[in-house]
């Protein structure tokens, strides 16, 4: 029996054994005797190596259709379910809560083998409060899948997922899954690729049949019907196209061919010319202009049915790039001014090694480093350095993941991802063997909290698991931030949405048994000048001995509402008024003076510091002089200057039967929010708006009881805008209370 069978033999048993004492057990046996092993090694070429992530709007199938990939390639010898109902639940969804709540919150790794090919895979998450989790996924992959649901189409964190993968520049092809649900329409999905994501795309493939008449699909390159049996859909069987679909086959073919015309310079010469390309031709075109992001290529199928995905792992080799086809640039931190230059992909190792940590997770064993090797080897008992601390760390152990399971191996080499043990770092490190090799790689963006909330432990006894907990997760997690307010004496827990903080609070319980009291949600309100201030403020300070003496000068300007979550400092002086060594010292001072606005006490954004001239003293003058005097015209800003308070306005998109569609519409008006497009389609509407986060707490349960639970709701964040008139009142009253003191009573 293979370590993979005998695994999901014990998992099937799992109530009659003691499943934590054998994890280890189970993985050694896996590491030494699974035949199906994924073998790292230089004899396996660029070209047979592919890193891709699953990515889509929630729910669209991503972890039900990696569970197929698993299956179909002998990963794994049975399929199970995302929602566990048979107590395992899928292989990829790891952790206790994803089974629970039936979503993917942290994304997962594993690879498989596919007709002689290495395809290692990031499962992502769906909902936009785990973004992060593919923002760090997308930063180090070859290429992606961009799944959409064949009812759905493209929804809000699909936009958000094609904004991502353009940020990375990172190749996709499009899978149209779910085509057995009631109102599948493939050819609708694909006109909104085209529309909403500007995609130039065409169906390689097309169903035969929709909903519970789906029996197959006919590719539309080879021109053959190819059908799923088997009671896992595991056998194709290929036929010639059925007389009913010819005049569609043809259809599709003189799209594809044109969509490709357009920006591929071989086959339009082809089109113009009236030749007809071969199926070899236009698959070399698909793979070029996949490559090079100007062509979409649209798969079909439907995972949970077991019908497509075959295919599609054919896609993923035949048109996503391998690594060395990927350029990847590192910075240069040997010079003054860093440089890019480009990485060799080159498998050999002969050249020197360099890796990027793109995810941490801390387990039992300590903390477990995810890290992309983009160039040269790193083997076991190897020492490698982090570029950002200079510090040494010895490889103790190298893995690569399946799912939460590890096996061992001992070297990697370029284009591999695997895992370390034993290595402090943070996200977004780099890693050499050469200390002498200073290149670091770029890191990902990571985007600002928008929810905060208090948090504390319920047992002030808990107080050491509390901090365990909280700083494992900051580490972990970029965009999960706890900072202690003096104000109101509260750990204030910053996140991406309300179900991201709850579901921290939930693991807090779980795994560090520490119960938490969360505060109601607070958004992260934001402070900005309304129209230009000028500033001239001079700090002087004699005290015996050396003084205190800087001058500063110029203009606190109010940046355009697309910026209004940056801060700008711009250096216009000329002359020796003030000294060049003095510049940052008055840069700190303006952003320091930054943590809080005069109006609700929240944090100031927005603003263009422009320092124009000032003044100096021959020997008075410091960078802390100059630093305070910098503060004192920020003060003086916030005394005489125009302010106003801007708030996060949300991308919110509802989905529902077209029955509740007036009831739906009704409560956004409610919450003073503005529709910017309403379609339906075979009885459900789709509805897209913008709201203030402010107004949409509490709206998961409210678009529940007002669509009898059949309505559903996805949100991300969009913008800032100043808030409306009784917002404003209200925070500027409630800043105003807390700042003012209580008069004690005399004791009698």
């Amino acid at each position: 029996m293979s370590g993979i069978s005998l695994f999901n033999n014990l998992v099937r048993n799992s109530s009659k054994i003691n499943f934590g004492s054998r994890v280890n057990q189970i993985v050694n046996f896996v590491a030494k005797n699974d035949t199906r092993r994924y073998l790292s090694s230089k004899v396996v070429k660029d070209s047979k190596i592919r890193n891709i992530g699953i990515s889509a709007h929630i729910d669209s199938g991503k972890t039900t259709l990696t569970e197929r990939l698993l299956f179909y390639s002998g990963r794994i010898n049975q399929m199970h379910e995302v929602k566990g109902k048979d107590q395992v639940g899928a292989t990829m969804d790891s952790m206790e809560l994803e089974r629970q709540r039936g979503i993917t919150i942290q994304s997962a790794a594993t690879y498989i083998d596919w007709k002689d090919h290495n395809i290692n895979i990031i499962d992502t998450p769906g909902h936009v409060d785990f973004t992060i989790e593919v923002e760090r996924a997308l930063r180090v992959l070859d290429g992606a899948v961009l799944v959409l649901c064949a009812v759905g189409g493209v929804q809000s964190q699909t936009m958000t997922v094609n904004r991502q993968m353009k940020r990375y520049n990172v190749p996709f092809i499009a899978f149209i899954n779910k085509l057995d649900r009631m109102g599948a329409n493939h050819n609708r999905v694909a006109a909104q690729l085209k529309q909403k994501l500007g995609q130039n795309c065409a169906l390689v493939q097309f169903p035969m049949g929709l909903e519970s008449k789906f029996k197959g699909i006919v590719d539309v390159i080879e021109e053959k019907a190819i059908y799923f049996d088997g009671d896992c859909g595991e056998i194709l069987r290929e036929e010639p196209v059925p007389n009913e679909y010819k005049d569609e086959l043809k259809k599709k073919k003189q799209e594809l061919i044109e969509s490709l015309s357009n920006v591929d310079e071989e086959l339009g010469e082809m089109f113009l010319d009236e030749k007809v390309p071969t199926n070899e031709q236009i698959q070399n075109a698909i793979r070029r202009n996949v490559i090079n992001r100007t062509f979409t290529p649209i798969f079909v199928g439907s995972a949970l049915k077991n019908k497509g995905v075959q295919k599609l792992l054919d896609g993923v080799i035949q048109y996503l790039p391998n690594p060395s086809e990927i350029t990847n640039y590192a910075l240069d931190e040997s010079s003054e001014n860093p440089v890019k230059i480009p990485i060799n992909p080159d498998r050999s190792g002969e050249n020197k090694f360099l890796g990027l940590a793109f995810k941490l997770e801390a387990g039992r064993y300590g903390q477990l480093t995810y890290l992309r090797v983009y160039q040269g080897r790193i083997k076991k008992d190897d020492f490698a350095y982090n570029v950002r601390t200079g510090k040494k760390h010895k490889i103790s152990r190298l893995v690569r993941m399946h799912s939460n399971f590890m096996e061992d191996i001992t070297e990697a080499y370029a284009g591999d991802i695997i895992a370390l043990f034993g290595i402090d770092c943070s996200t977004g490190d780099t890693f050499v063997t050469d200390k002498e090799f200073k290149l670091s790689m770029e890191s990902m963006y990571v985007p600002d909290p928008v929810v905060s909330l208090s948090i504390k432990p319920a047992d002030s006894n808990m107080n050491d698991n509390f901090s365990k907990g909280i700083n494992r997760f900051m580490k972990e997690d970029p965009t999960f931030k706890v900072n202690y307010d003096s104000d109101s004496k509260e750990l204030i827990a910053y996140g991406m949405g309300e179900l991201h903080l709850d579901i921290y609070a939930t693991r807090l319980e779980r795994e560090y048994n520490c119960k938490c009291i969360l505060g109601k949600p607070k958004v992260a309100f934001r402070e900005t000048l309304l129209e230009p201030f000028e500033f001239d403020y001079l700090h002087k300070k004699q005290s015996g001995g050396q003084g205190q003496y800087g001058r500063v000068i110029g203009t606190l300007e109010p940046l355009p509402a697309e910026k209004y979550q940056s801060i700008e400092f711009v250096d216009q002086t000329t002359g020796t008024n003030v000294p060049d060594q003095f510049i940052p010292g008055i840069k700190r001072g303006f952003q320091n003076s930054l943590e809080k606005g005069i109006l609700s006490g929240n944090k100031v954004t927005g603003l263009l510091f422009r320092l124009t001239d000032g003044a100096n003293h021959c020997t008075d003058s410091t960078d802390l002089a100059f630093q305070l005097a910098a503060e004192g015209a920020m003060k003086q800003a916030f005394t005489e200057g125009k302010w106003q308070i801007i708030e996060p306005i949300m991308f919110v998109e509802v989905t529902a039967p077209e029955e509740f569609q007036s009831a739906v519409v009704g409560n956004l008006n409610k919450r003073n929010g503005i529709i910017v497009n309403s379609e339906t389609n075979m009885g459900w509407f789709n509805l897209q708006c913008e709201v203030a986060l402010n107004d949409m707490f509490g709206y998961s349960s409210e678009i529940r009881s007002l669509t009898q639970g059949k309505g559903e709701f996805a949100m991300e964040f969009l913008k800032y805008l100043p808030a409306r008139e009784d917002v404003v009142n209200k925070l500027i009253d409630a800043y105003t209370t807390d700042k003012t003191p209580t008069k004690k009573k005399k004791k009698n």
